[in-house]
């Protein structure tokens, strides 16, 4: 059976222990509060509580938040629309299939916590409405919807009291370990680049994981605003020092292409000692250094320059342009990672201005990548099942056929963010079956024999202590929510004990079967293979190259920058089988590095009039590159256009040696053997001849300004 083997390996720890019991607590207090108000429908109290429930209290908090906005959405829509249509079935079914099918659309776009507000507000009129049709001779829409807005909100409140003030679990100490790893992982994977003590395919994997690790702790960072912890109110600087990690992040893949292409030279015992000394004096700077000061953002080490020229000086001439982009490189990490220890600094001293001469990268929080044709999917394949759900409870006239349609419209809205989300409905399913063996045993053998709240306490709680304990790990709780809420919704809880037994099973098969429909409807719109995911992520990625093309270096570029690498710490979530995919996802990586070269070429185009043979050279080749990334975007076969992209390069190169300023010179060069390295992904020697004159390479803004 699924889960057997990882429930019998299962080990709870004190904290799990600890949220177990807080969230049992919390839960028990909206029930009693529920039955002291003599609430219409205590289980969404209690219900409530278990949804929301999270080991920190901040993301509770924030999903409170999320879920009581989006119940009082719903529940306007539903007394708005409910009275005007009821009579009109299927225009009515039409109406909530399109309403829930947009709701799941936004939410699926918005990769944000703020997300739960479109899904809620999508289930939640769908709750609300077919509840009031099967209680339409005893209760009024508007009381049905003031009565789930009013147990919604004691479940919340409840959650809140108990959460905040019971061993609370702050989300800040968290980030701020996450953070801390993250800058050390960047820091020591810099020292195996420098030092090249792995070849660049094996660190492409740890460089993935950055971006993912960056992308996971902009996620975690919107909940501090939500929570009394020492980053409260931080959410702000820390999403602007991660964007400068994301530069970072670039700034290290930039410098791991180029010492793949210095591999050979690194045979030689000279070379290796140069390279050594050079990390040397960087560590020895950067240890240094640990109270920095906004005035000392650009300072490089005292022996950052005689180092470089000493190994430039010592290399053939075939390799001076690589080492050139090289120490451009290495200047942008130290002063990159000095601009992010700058803003923890003050972040951990409580300081939210952030440095002036970094530029904030976004006025909204964050910019993160977005799948439209996955939403669409999702919103269809929710429209269709809504459709169907209530279609066959009207044809069947089943009068308790609403739990089947309220089922199908619930299991298609929470699951659908994920790639193929029909494994996981299948555990939901699986889930409400135990639990349906859990209502009959509850409601016939235990139940008629409790008299007192405390009992009901009592017998309630090795269910669902045991169900909570598996909350905190994602492998069981794909079993433990279905189970608990599943058996909390099935018994009905109310201050008199009743049960109806033809309405037992005939919720009980409803609630099986309305996922039933959502499995197979999702199978065949929504679900998508890995792979197939990875090939539309790819594709997005080529045809954002081609955007930055035509963006010139600033603000905007560097948040086009943002988005591609979070499209890359996606990428390195998918668990593809596919070598040539897990190939493509470590090239698109090194690919994001060097999309800062394309900017460069529009700005060396204006260094030379239009007539310039130079100037229509590069336009040529931008031209080129967009057609190259077109046509890998398309997944059509690319290599006649590489060749032509190849040769432009090494013209252009040609024409770049013969250029009497040796400033504008070295720029073309460098950029092109970027190009060359990191978008082509061939390997040659690149020529020139720095020395002629001072680089303003060497002399442009921090890397805090640059990517």
């Amino acid at each position: 059976m699924l889960l057997i083997k990882p429930l019998l390996a299962f080990r709870p720890n004190k904290m799990d222990w600890i949220f177990a019991f807080k969230t049992f607590a919390a839960g028990l207090l909206a029930l009693y509060v529920a039955f002291e108000l003599n609430l219409a429908y205590p289980i969404w109290a209690i219900g409530t509580v278990f949804v929301i429930a999270n080991p920190y209290s901040g993301m509770t908090s924030s999903k409170s938040i999320y879920r009581i906005l989006g119940t009082l959405i719903g529940a306007i829509v539903s007394v708005i629309a409910t009275p005007a249509l009821i009579n009109t079935p299927w225009l009515f079914t039409f109406f909530l299939a399109a309403w829930v099918g947009w709701c799941l659309y936004f939410s699926l776009l918005d990769r944000t916590p703020r997300s739960y507000v479109f899904m809620l507000a999508g289930y939640t009129t769908v709750i609300i409405a077919y509840n009031a049709v099967y209680y339409i001779d005893s209760i009024s829409i508007f009381d049905m919807a003031i009565g789930r807005f009013l147990e919604i909100t004691v479940g919340v409140v409840c959650s809140a009291i108990v959460t905040t003030t019971i061993f609370p679990m702050h989300i800040g100490p968290a980030v701020k370990v996450r953070v801390n790893k993250t800058v050390q992982d960047t820091q020591n994977i810099f020292n195996k680049i420098l030092l090249n003590e792995k070849h660049q395919s094996h660190y492409a994997e740890s460089l993935g994981s950055l971006a993912r690790d960056i992308a996971d702790i902009h996620g975690m960072a919107v909940h501090l605003s939500y929570e009394k912890s020492t980053l409260k109110g931080m959410t702000k600087p820390l999403q602007e020092m991660l964007n400068q990690m994301t530069m970072l992040l670039s700034n290290l893949v930039a410098m791991s292409e180029r010492m793949n292409q210095l591999d050979e030279p690194f045979k030689d015992q000279h070379f290796q000692q140069e390279m050594t000394s050079i990390h040397a004096h960087i560590q020895m700077f950067m240890q240094d250094d640990l109270e920095i000061q906004e005035q000392d953002l650009n300072l490089l080490p005292p022996e950052f320059e005689p180092d470089f020229h000493r190994l430039m000086q010592s290399a053939p001439d075939e390799q001076q342009i690589i080492l050139a982009g090289l120490k451009m490189d290495v200047r942008h990490y130290i002063q990159n990672i000095r601009a992010i220890q700058l803003i923890w600094q003050r972040i951990n001293c409580g300081d939210a201005v952030l440095p002036e001469s970094v530029t904030a990268l976004t006025t909204s929080y964050p910019n993160l990548h977005r799948d439209h044709g996955v939403a669409v999917r999702g919103g269809i394949s929710a429209f269709i099942i809504i459709i169907l759900g209530t279609g066959f409870w009207i044809l069947s006239g089943w009068k308790t056929g609403f739990m089947l349609a309220e089922m199908a419209a619930i299991s298609a809205c929470i699951l659908t963010a994920m790639d193929n989300p029909v494994p996981a409905l299948k555990m939901f399913i699986r889930g409400n079956i135990y639990a349906a063996f859990a209502v009959f045993i509850y409601a016939y053998g235990i139940f008629p024999h409790v008299t007192a709240f405390w009992q009901l306490a009592a017998v309630l709680a090795p269910f669902v202590i045991f169900c909570l304990l598996l909350f905190p790990h994602p492998p069981l709780v794909g079993i433990g929510l279905p189970m608990l809420m599943g058996t909390v919704m099935g018994l009905n809880l109310q201050n008199r004990y009743s049960l109806d037994q033809v309405l037992f099973f005939d919720a009980s098969i409803g609630t099986v079967i309305g996922p039933i429909i959502s499995v197979y409807v999702i199978h065949l719109v929504r679900a998508m293979s890995p792979e197939m995911t990875v090939q539309r992520i790819l594709s997005m990625h080529y045809k954002a190259i081609r955007q930055a093309l035509y963006i010139p270096y600033g603000v905007p570029f560097r948040i086009h920058l943002r988005t591609m690498l979070d499209r890359i710490g996606i990428l390195n979530t998918k668990a593809v089988q596919s070598e040539t995919l897990k190939r493509d996802i470590n090239l698109a990586l090194i690919e994001a590095s060097a999309v800062v070269d394309l900017t460069r070429l529009q700005e060396l185009m204006q260094k030379f009039p239009a007539e310039h043979e130079l100037a229509a050279g590069l336009e040529d080749l931008i031209q080129l590159l967009d057609d190259y990334f077109r046509t890998k975007e398309l997944m059509r076969p690319e290599l006649p256009l590489k060749d032509k992209v190849l040769q432009t390069i090494a013209l252009l190169k040609q024409r770049g040696n013969e250029l009497d300023n040796a400033e504008i010179a070295e720029r073309l060069l460098v950029s092109l053997n970027n190009i060359q390295s990191s978008l082509c992904h061939v390997l040659s020697n690149a020529s020139g001849n720095p020395s002629k004159a001072a680089s303003k390479l060497d002399t442009e803004p921090a890397g805090v300004q640059h990517g």
